[in-house]
């Protein structure tokens, strides 16, 4: 138990506590009481990462006093510390642009809709928390299904017949997802008779049924990261939703269950083959040239988003070959990699919250019909541009230093091929964001009604993509920070 500890504790039960609030406190907006949880919970996100970055050793804490295998150990290493904050930032930014959307009329005591927003995204963010922080597989799985039945009733909250499917769909994809994980999570504790990180650590075995285990677990949470081929939930999904609610199931709903595989592989794995290793490249580099290729197919905004989602998550498993071992472009592609997961984050949540303006001052979200957006929604598309630098690798934006950093892992490694992906991945990125941009940039035909965008609610997306571009200012070094409290890795 480290010192500071408690706070682990504190980033759980604060957004919990604002959920109690809402039920006991019904004559009150929630929205309010959303907003006066965020600064003490942002208040703990950066004291976890301070004491994280200061001590230069992960965090921990074990509920109750009891240590593992009786009690439950929460655990916050440089990486998850960085993933606390991101995630903090990015939701504060995303409730605000969610205020119009979901706000409790006047006169009003309680609205469904604002209040199942609000509850929903305050129970998403403390199971995102306990996703970083657990360090119990079977913890995890919980941990996971929170954040599941917290993301999927924001996929259907307008109550329509086709986002009712898409969330149905989405469900079943998780299900399944979870069935896998739950699955490998019986083998190993069957196998050694305990389930914390750090025992099982010490004890794991080279042997079948560890790998079959392994690649249970990871092949469900392949399902809920949507990588090609079990994607084919996430573009109906995130685009049906609100703008807000797609912002934050692209930037971190998926993040959640990927950071897990890289717990499972990084930590927990007693060998890296390289065999699988370059299996899950392989299905990375499918990612992003087939759905980047679709992307540029797509007639709607908010659909051809969702599939560059796919696409740019394709990167993230780019990194399982090229970040296994200690050696300095190994942990080069370890930073890259949680660079590319962070930079995404804001830029895609920038360009969900930037297409929803676009689509409420035209009316609709086809790409095709755009022609005035730029003059309804000036700082929207600006802001959408930039991200785009992000998703493309353009300096400067996170998304160039992360590629950059890949690249060059990839290049030192002799993994050509990886690198040959990484830069056809841009360029069709560039093909699909300069197509919105150009088709927004047009003169609106005559007779064509355009309702304009306040420049305050304009604001949101601008930040978010600010944020993108200032991760880009980020050394292209290896970063210490996220190699604190790592299994194998950087050293600080």
């Amino acid at each position: 138990m480290s010192g500071g500890g408690f706070l682990l504790v504190l980033a759980l039960m604060l957004p919990a506590a604002g959920i109690l609030a809402m039920f006991a406190l019904p004559m009150r907006a929630p929205e309010r009481i959303a907003f006066l949880v965020y600064p003490p919970t942002l208040a703990v996100m950066v004291g976890i990462a301070i004491l994280v970055g200061r001590s230069g050793a992960a965090m921990s804490y074990a509920l109750g006093g009891w240590l593992p295998p009786l009690g439950l150990m929460l655990r916050a290493d440089g990486a998850a510390a960085a993933l606390m904050v991101m995630s903090a930032i990015l939701l504060g930014l995303v409730g605000l642009s969610a205020c119009a959307q979901f706000r409790t009329p006047d006169g009003q005591r309680e609205a469904r809709q604002p209040f199942a927003f609000w509850a929903l995204l305050l129970a998403l963010w403390s199971a995102l928390n306990l996703v970083f922080l657990a360090q119990d597989l079977f913890t995890l799985f919980v941990a996971l299904e929170l954040l599941t039945f917290a993301a999927v009733p924001l996929v259907c909250l307008n109550g329509k017949a086709d986002t009712l499917q898409a969330a149905l769909r989405y469900l079943l994809f998780a299900l399944i997802g979870s069935a896998f994980y739950l699955i490998g999570v019986a083998l190993l504790y069957g196998t050694y008779g305990r389930l914390d990180f750090a025992m099982l650590r010490a004890v794991v075995r080279d042997d079948f049924a560890t790998s079959a285990a392994i690649a249970l677990m990871i092949g469900g949470l392949m399902a809920k990261t949507a990588v090609f081929p079990v994607h084919l939930w996430l573009p109906p999904a995130h685009a049906g939703a609100p703008a807000p609610a797609s912002a934050v199931l692209s930037a971190l709903v998926i993040k959640a269950p990927f950071f897990l595989i890289v717990r499972l592989w990084f930590d927990l794995l007693p060998a890296h083959g390289a065999l699988a290793a370059n299996m899950l490249a392989v299905l990375g580099a499918a990612s992003i040239l087939f759905c980047s290729v679709l992307a540029l197919r797509q007639v709607r905004l908010k659909l051809m988003i969702a599939y560059s989602t796919v696409a740019q998550v394709g990167y993230l498993f780019l990194m399982f070959p090229l970040a296994a071992g200690n050696a300095p472009f190994e942990t080069l592609a370890w930073s890259g990699g949680l660079m590319q997961l962070a930079s995404h984050a804001f830029a895609k949540a920038a360009m969900f919250v930037a297409a929803g303006l676009i689509m409420e001052a035209l009316g609709h979200d086809r790409i095709d019909d755009l022609a005035g957006a730029a003059k309804a929604a000036p700082v929207s598309v600006f802001a959408f541009a930039l991200a785009g630098l992000s998703l493309m690798g353009l300096p400067p934006s996170g998304g160039f230093n992360a590629k950059v950093m890949l690249i060059n892992a990839s290049v030192m490694l002799e993994q050509w091929w990886i690198a040959a992906t990484i830069l056809a991945g841009g360029i069709l990125a560039a093909g699909y964001v300069f197509r919105v941009v150009g088709r927004a940039m047009a003169d609106a035909a005559d007779g064509v009604a355009l309702q304009r965008i306040p420049r305050s609610r304009e604001a949101v997306p601008l930040a978010l993509a600010l944020c993108a571009l200032a991760i880009g200012f980020v050394p292209l070094q290896p970063l210490a920070f996220l190699g604190i409290g790592r299994a194998a890795g950087i050293t600080p």
